[in-house]
């Protein structure tokens, strides 16, 4: 458990460095870059789902269905200044089940 933790925290950084990157590159308008980062960003994601046994078709199927549930609107959350539509949950709405695919991350403890 402590490895899987340590190798978590190791793909987060994973993660980290390839969101840097792609600051990095929106930084200096490095269209290349950009797309390189953001394809990175999903390869490190995906890989990391997949190195923890975890089901990926199934989770990203029940995190889009969950998605479509919710609805246009304003999110007060976070800076729109493009007045595009955004989503919002919509009282009825629920979060994805994960809890029967999470794979080994299920043997991650807290010290």
């Amino acid at each position: 458990p402590i490895l899987k933790k340590e190798y978590l925290d190791f793909r987060i950084n994973f993660l980290k460095e390839e969101l840097s990157e792609l600051q990095t590159a929106r930084d200096i308008n490095n269209a290349d870059g950009i797309v390189d980062a953001l394809i990175d960003l999903v390869v490190v994601a995906l890989g990391t789902l997949e190195s923890f046994d975890i089901n990926i078709n199934k989770a990203w199927t029940r995190v889009h269905f969950a998605n479509m549930l919710k609805e246009k609107g304003i999110n007060n959350t976070r800076d729109n200044k493009f007045n595009l539509p955004d989503l919002v949950k919509p009282e009825s709405w629920k979060e994805p089940y994960h809890k029967d695919n999470i794979g080994t991350l299920e043997e991650i403890k807290n010290d």
